[in-house]
């Protein structure tokens, strides 16, 4: 069957437009369909942390996307319990209050540089599947409908995702809180504190600032929960911000106001043949700790490399499998985590005080602090290693600084492997063919350790340098990336695009 593009991506949120981007950095022909006509300029998710900073650094747009937001470096939680971020091991020890389409601004621009089809206006209303590829029916614009092949299919399309319901996939899970406001709005008074929270045991408030003299509101009561369609009043959204903080502080010219309710659901598997979901598509969770947005983004930089390496030829037998295998803990964790901190935030009046003792202690005692701030930031996640290997193998790399004046993340934008090693530390025949190694500088020396890490900055294989070490490191290189020059050396620069529709 003759295919149109090589990887079809339905959705452009934040992991459908990282995913394209990947995609067409590593030559891999991309078309991205999303339904909604353009980006919108209302946003549901303001909170990147420093994970997905990293992962954004990685690819040349963290820096732009920091200064169009405001880095918060202390989480303030109940009672004056706050968590502090400004001790983690990274380039970004906060996180960064941004809207969510100045993320999407971001990730669509570098994708498009990169030369990925991006379809706005463009619906997919159907999928079927073959042995060797994919076909969805795609309705734009009022247009005939047109059937679209590819070799791969991605459904990065939301909580409702078309592409799940085509494949017939459960997605098990139950509703956690319903009818919870949301408002974006201007205020007279600004809070004392950049994101400011408060919870009365009946009434839960937050205030987020976009930067722009507009607040994102999010507010629910215990004892006002009409059905999720019933229209918001900014007399409601003023009233349960008063009964939290003791002040609406001036809410006034709200731009939109919504309600929703809040899932916790995870499909049983991320893979199904050629089918692939990533972010709400894959799971939802509470709003609570900002984890949503920032999962997504990174269920996109695991499976991205994988899947251009599949196409092209050169992944590893059963590599794509550990997109599952990856990122399915990661995406259970989260619902478990952002769980627990909405059941936090809505404990009956009679467990306030205790729940503000729990916070409270927390967030004080510094090893529970620290573990803390690494998981709600991201930097803690890791995949599993096969039995005897290294330490490090699985674990996110730190953005060393190298020998020729870059950064490591720097280093790994090209979206290749890389192989890292103290100056002098590796045998002059151990690399030979293989152009994809950095030296670290002497300050960031490791006992001698020399590192493959992936393009997602994470830790391929590890090993302490010695004599004997050249047959591990080409064992390594064959196993990772194919041979040892590099797997993408064949094909560069995007490949087919879609005619127009």
């Amino acid at each position: 069957m003759i295919v149109d593009v090589d990887v079809i991506v339905v959705g452009a949120g934040p992991a459908g437009l990282l995913l394209a981007g990947d995609l067409a950095r590593a030559g891999v022909s991309c078309a991205v369909f999303e339904r909604r006509s353009g980006r919108s300029g209302l946003t549901r998710a303001f909170g990147v942390h420093a994970r997905t900073l990293e992962q954004l650094d990685a690819r040349g747009m963290a820096d732009e996307l920091v200064a169009s937001g405001t880095p918060v470096a202390r989480l303030r939680f109940f009672a004056g319990a706050a968590l502090d971020l400004s001790r983690l091991p990274s380039r970004f020890p906060y996180v960064l209050v941004t809207p969510q389409y100045q993320t999407e601004r971001v990730l669509e621009q570098r994708a498009r540089r990169a030369g990925a089809d991006i379809r706005h206006g463009s619906e997919v209303t159907g999928l079927t599947r073959h042995p060797d590829a994919v076909e969805v029916t795609v309705r734009q614009d009022g247009k005939p409908d047109r059937v679209v092949r590819a070799g791969w299919i991605v459904g990065a399309d939301g909580m409702r995702s078309t592409v799940r319901q085509a494949l017939g996939m459960p997605f098990p899970g139950r509703p956690v809180v319903r009818s919870v406001m949301l408002a974006e709005v201007r205020l007279t008074q600004p809070p004392p504190d950049t994101l400011t929270l408060a919870s009365t045991g009946d009434a839960f408030a937050l205030i987020a600032p976009f930067g722009d003299g507009w607040y994102r509101v999010i507010a629910w009561h215990r004892r006002n929960q009409p059905p999720e369609d019933a229209p918001v009043s900014l007399d409601d959204v003023r009233e349960v911000t008063r009964q939290a903080f003791g002040s609406d502080y001036g809410m006034h010219d709200p731009r939109w106001m919504s309600r929703f309710h809040s899932e916790e659901r995870q499909v049983p598997r991320y893979r199904d043949g050629r089918v692939l979901l990533a972010g709400d598509a894959a799971h939802v969770h509470s709003p609570a700790g900002g984890l949503g947005m920032n999962t997504c983004i990174q269920d996109a930089a695991n499976l991205g490399w994988k899947l251009a390496a599949t196409v092209q030829g050169w992944a590893s037998p059963g590599l794509l499998d550990t997109y599952h295998s990856e990122r399915y803990p990661v995406g259970r964790q989260v619902l478990r985590d952002s769980g627990a901190v909405l059941r936090l935030f809505t404990v009956p009046p009679a467990l306030v005080a205790a729940r503000n003792v729990l916070a409270s202690a927390a967030t004080t005692i510094p090893f529970v602090a620290k573990r803390l701030a690494a998981e709600i930031s991201g930097v803690s996640i890791s995949y599993p290693a096969p039995p005897g290997a290294h330490p490090l193998a699985g674990k996110r790399v730190a953005d060393l600084p190298l020998a020729d004046g870059r950064r490591l993340y720097q280093a790994l934008r090209d979206g290749r492997f890389l192989l890292a090693a103290s100056p002098g530390a590796l045998p002059a025949d151990a690399t030979s063919g293989y152009r994809d190694r950095v030296d670290a500088a002497p300050v960031a020396r490791a006992c001698g350790t020399v590192t493959l890490i992936r393009p997602d900055a994470y830790i391929a294989w590890a090993a302490a340098a010695n004599a004997a070490i050249t047959p591990q490191i080409r064992g390594c290189l064959a196993r990772w990336c194919g041979s040892p020059a590099h797997p993408a050396a064949g094909r560069t620069g995007p490949g087919l695009r879609l005619p127009r529709i």
